[in-house]
Formats: C-alpha cells, sequence, structure tokens
C-alpha cells in the first residue's frame, strides 16, 4: 500500500469536499492542487471525477428530509412532480453538451492558467450579480425551488453548462446564474445542490465507465480515501454554507477568486511555481 498515494488522495478529498459547493470551482482547485502533488495523469483525472460522489452523498445527507419527501410525494402531488421535472429538466443540457465537448474541453482547458483566469472573470460575474440584486431586491421574484417554472430550470440548466470550463464553477455558474435569472439567493443555493445529486452522480459513474480499463482493484484504496474524505468535508462545509447565507452575500468568494487567480497566473508568468499542464 502506497501510503503516500492515500495522503494525496486524502488531500484531493479534502480539495473536493471544501470547495465543490462554493462558487470557487472545485475542479479549478481539483486542478491546481493536483498540479502542486504531482497527481494529474490520466488516472488522477478519473480520480476527481470520482469522489464528487462522496460530496453528493453529503447533500443527500442534508437535504434528506425534502428528497424523501418528494419521492413519496411522487406518484400524487403535482408539486413534487413540478419540482422533480425541474431538475430532470436543468440536468438535460449539461447531459447533451457533455458528451458532445467534454473529451474536447479536458484535452484543451484543463490547464492551471484557464482556471486562474476563469477564477477571475467569476469573481467579477459574482460582484455584478450581488450588486445587481443589492440595488433592486425586487429581481429576486422566486423565494423558494418550489416556486420556479420549467423555463427558469431550463435557464439554470443551460448556465450550468458553463462550468464545462474548468475553474467556472458549477455551484457558482448555477447559484449566481440563478440570482441573475430571478431566483434569491437562497432559492438559488438550494437548487443549486438539488441539481448537483444527479449531474455528479452521472458524471462520476460515466467516467468510471469510459476509463475503466485505468483502474484496478489496487486503486480501490486510492479511490476510498477520496470518496471518504471528499464526503464529511463537503457535509461540514455545506452545513456551514447554508448558516452563511442566510446573512452574508457571495462577494467575499468573489475577491478570493480574483485574488486567487491573480496569485496563479503571477506565479505561472514569473516562473515562481511550475504548474503542470
Amino acid at each position: 500500500m502506497d501510503i503516500v498515494l492515500l495522503i494525496k488522495a486524502a488531500i484531493m478529498g479534502l480539495v473536493e469536499g471544501l470547495t465543490e459547493f462554493l462558487p470557487i470551482s472545485s475542479t479549478g482547485h481539483l486542478i491546481l492542487a493536483g498540479a502542486l502533488l504531482g497527481f494529474d495523469d490520466e488516472k488522477a483525472k478519473v480520480f476527481d471525477i470520482a469522489i464528487q460522489t462522496g460530496a453528493i452523498f453529503a447533500v443527500i445527507l442534508v437535504y434528506w428530509q425534502k428528497i424523501r419527501d418528494t419521492v413519496v410525494a411522487l406518484p400524487t402531488e403535482k408539486q413534487a412532480q413540478r419540482f422533480a421535472l425541474n431538475v430532470a429538466i436543468a440536468f438535460f443540457p449539461a447531459v447533451i453538451l457533455g458528451l458532445l465537448f467534454g473529451k474536447a474541453i479536458k484535452a484543451n482547458l484543463f490547464t492551471p492558467v484557464v482556471v486562474a483566469s476563469t477564477f477571475i472573470i467569476g469573481g467579477f460575474i459574482i460582484l455584478w450579480a450581488e450588486r445587481r440584486q443589492e440595488k433592486n431586491p425586487a429581481v429576486a421574484r422566486i423565494q423558494d425551488v418550489d416556486a420556479m417554472t420549467a423555463m427558469d430550470a431550463l435557464k439554470v440548466g443551460l448556465v450550468q453548462c458553463l462550468a464545462m470550463i474548468p475553474g467556472t464553477s458549477r455551484s457558482g455558474a448555477t447559484i449566481i446564474g440563478g440570482m441573475l435569472l430571478g431566483l434569491s439567493r437562497k432559492a438559488a443555493t438550494d437548487f443549486s445542490f438539488y441539481l448537483a445529486i444527479p449531474t455528479l452522480i452521472g458524471a462520476g459513474a460515466y467516467s468510471l465507465y469510459k476509463e475503466r480499463g485505468l483502474l484496478s482493484m489496487a486503486d480501490v484504496p486510492m479511490f476510498t480515501v477520496g470518496l471518504v474524505v471528499s464526503f464529511f468535508s463537503a457535509w461540514l462545509c455545506i452545513r456551514w454554507l447554508l448558516r452563511y447565507i442566510a446573512n452574508h452575500s457571495f462577494v467575499g468568494f468573489a475577491y478570493y477568486r480574483i485574488v486567487f487567480g491573480i496569485v496563479v497566473l503571477a506565479t505561472a508568468w514569473t516562473g515562481t511555481v511550475t504548474w503542470a499542464a
């Protein structure tokens, strides 16, 4: 058993869990962390996607009551049916575009410089969205996910596709995109979490199946450590975030993205840090 490899897996799991549901891009942070740790070969890329499943189990745990109530009421209640349909509608665009362009994006855009650049751009978009809603609170016409229409869900699903560009952040795209489309901060965050369940489970299962030739039973300990660490760190992060947004905006995350992106670009250009492609 390679202890160093397991430590790297634990670090990557921690990075995944702490960043997956914040608007700061888990994929971007995993690319940067993998570059620093020398954990960035083809198998590592499969690992990065697979351990998202651990973070999703944390979402299911935190939102278990809503998920359970929806499943139980699905055969008879229109509200439950509409909610489930909205999640499915929002999920669909990512499936189509992911199948069409996922391979090309991974081959050309999964680099630290691209990640840093999208960090910065995303930070300014967050600032814009927050100031827009602060100046005119009435733009937040949807206060609860149950009030969303199918068209609202489709728009959020299309915005989620922007997260295929590493560094954009799936959570950031859906939360901030949702706010720009008329959802309140709380409604956008909740729907982002619900949408993450099929999106990330689907991505993880597809990646494992597609790249199964790279894997063997010897990889089980590495994947297990990553999944467990990502689950517990994501569970803590989700609980904290839901308390945080009750009284705070996402402005702090915007400044973090901008500063962090500038640091990565500066260290890359000066040669202070050798970021692997």
